[in-house]
């Protein structure tokens, strides 16, 4: 077999997705509106193709490809798997919300799966090119996702907002990367690892092409304090674009920070641990401080989703296998979290109605004692309150940042979660205590209350038993990282 061959059949999923996401977008020019299920089934099918081609070639020996650009190991297997249940999940919960909304088009699913590969090369990449390249096909899909609903000005407004920022972001990364570049004469991971295991003449440019790096890192992730677009770009999206910005991207910013400054430059870990620490703290901070006020729940779960961040850098601190394989833990019980917690809001919204405020929940227990629970059960994981899997998730990164030698972070962690878990128990307030404005019996296709169902009930029994999903984050690390 040729080296041609060989590097097709290493990148085999990702060319799976890209012909379907094209062949999509051809495609729907010729469907009548109401065969355009017929998208929603392939967009299903090319990601569980693509699952199977991900586990059927699985191998623990490090596979690379295109001059050693692509990386097939253990972690981008296993972080791949995460994104495509997470897209998936998403195109359940969604598909009635974007239907009503006239958004069940082509061009919907024909993003969502460009997004989709962006992350899948972000993942796999193992040179600067391609991860920047993964990036910015993901950050263009993105944009164009939030400003789909073209008549609604809050996304316009929030498209708009996430392109210059995000733009912006990208820029900064870019130039970190050339610094980078022109200190080590490399442009691949492990060239640059390489040059700094031998010793890198200038220090001094090194750490300043770190702080640009991290910079556009921390953007994409939306860790303070550079996570100003992300409360305004959860509650101007769409919510079903929400959903998909919160959970599966957050998996790809995830793969790009290891493949950056664990892989690149862990012979920098000493410089980039400060910056990681002020960001965990500020991140803790104005998350868990600024969700307090939030009558939205959108832009409360933004700044949830900004503290989680905070604690998912816990594990990066130690700079050890151990809070790599916790912070990879952490992210995939995040996504999962994330995913029923839009599921509900998804569930309780209807043509003309979001369910985005604080005050739709009231009364839920009465209209629904079942879908009640299944929110309870979220709001529990998210606060990170036993036996749920966010208490375990928590747990593993403040442990390996306790072992690193961070005492005072950890305590301060530990009080941001109980100060955090007020505004999560407040929902439970409203949905428990508080009467229902509305009686109406909530409907739903049997497949987003089923999938709904175990993804939230998933939290309680993953929480209980969460020993197997630590193994495969412990099997990714072990041997990914060398």
């Amino acid at each position: 077999m040729n080296a041609i061959s060989l590097d097709l059949m290493t990148a085999l999923p990702e060319i799976v997705v890209l012909v379907m996401a094209m062949l999509i977008l051809l495609l729907d020019l010729f469907l009548k509106s109401s065969s355009r299920f017929l998208i929603y089934v392939l967009s299903q099918l090319t990601l569980l193709v693509a699952a199977t081609i991900t586990v059927a070639t699985h191998s623990t020996v490090i596979e690379y490809a295109f001059n050693g650009m692509f990386v097939d190991d253990a972690l981008a297997d296993i972080l791949k798997l995460g994104i495509y249940l997470a897209t998936s999940v998403t195109l359940i919960y969604t598909r009635t919300y974007v239907s009503l909304r006239g958004m069940f088009r082509g061009e919907f699913y024909a993003l969502v799966l460009f997004s989709t590969l962006g992350m899948m090369v972000m993942v796999s990449g193992q040179h600067f090119l391609t991860l920047y390249i993964g990036l910015e096909l993901l950050s263009l899909s993105l944009y164009a996702l939030v400003a789909l609903d073209r008549d609604n000005a809050s996304s316009t407004e929030a498209a708009m907002k996430y392109f210059v920022l995000g733009a912006l972001a990208s820029g900064m990364l870019l130039y970190g990367m050339s610094m980078l570049y022109g200190v080590t004469g490399s442009l691949s991971i492990d060239g640059v690892s390489e040059a700094l295991l031998n010793g890198a003449p200038d220090h001094g440019v090194l750490v300043l092409g770190l702080v640009f790096v991290v910079a556009g890192l921390a953007f994409k992730l939306g860790a303070a304090p550079f996570q100003m677009w992300v409360p305004d770009v959860y509650h101007g999206s769409p919510t079903a674009v929400t959903l998909f910005i919160g959970s599966a991207t957050k998996i790809a910013a995830f793969a790009m920070v290891v493949r950056l400054l664990i892989q690149a430059m862990f012979m920098l870990a000493a410089d980039w641990q400060g910056m990681l620490i002020i960001m965990a703290v500020l991140s803790m901070v104005i998350g868990n401080i600024a969700a307090i006020a939030q009558t939205n729940i959108k832009r409360m779960l933004a700044y949830s989703t900004i503290s989680h961040i905070g604690f998912l850098l816990l594990g990066f601190l130690s700079a050890s296998l151990n809070g790599y394989a916790s912070a990879t833990f952490y992210i995939l019980s995040y996504v999962l979290m994330t995913l029923a917690g839009f599921g509900v809001i998804l569930l309780l919204s209807r043509a003309g109605f979001e369910a985005d405020r604080l005050e739709d929940l009231k009364g839920l227990n009465q209209r629904n004692p079942w879908y009640a629970f299944l929110m309870l059960l979220v709001m529990f994981s998210m606060a990170g309150i036993p036996p749920t899997l966010g208490f375990y998730a928590k747990f593993t990164v403040l442990q390996a940042a306790l072992q690193a030698g961070f005492t005072a972070l950890v305590v301060f962690a530990v009080i941001m979660a109980l100060i955090g878990a007020f505004y999560y128990l407040r929902v439970l307030k409203y949905i428990y205590f508080d009467e229902p404005d509305d009686h109406s019996a909530i409907k739903a296709p049997i497949d987003m209350k089923l999938v709904l169902s175990v993804n939230a009930i998933g939290l309680l029994i993953l929480g209980m038993l969460p020993q197997r999903l630590m193994d495969v984050c412990a099997y990714a690390i072990i041997h990914s990282i060398q």
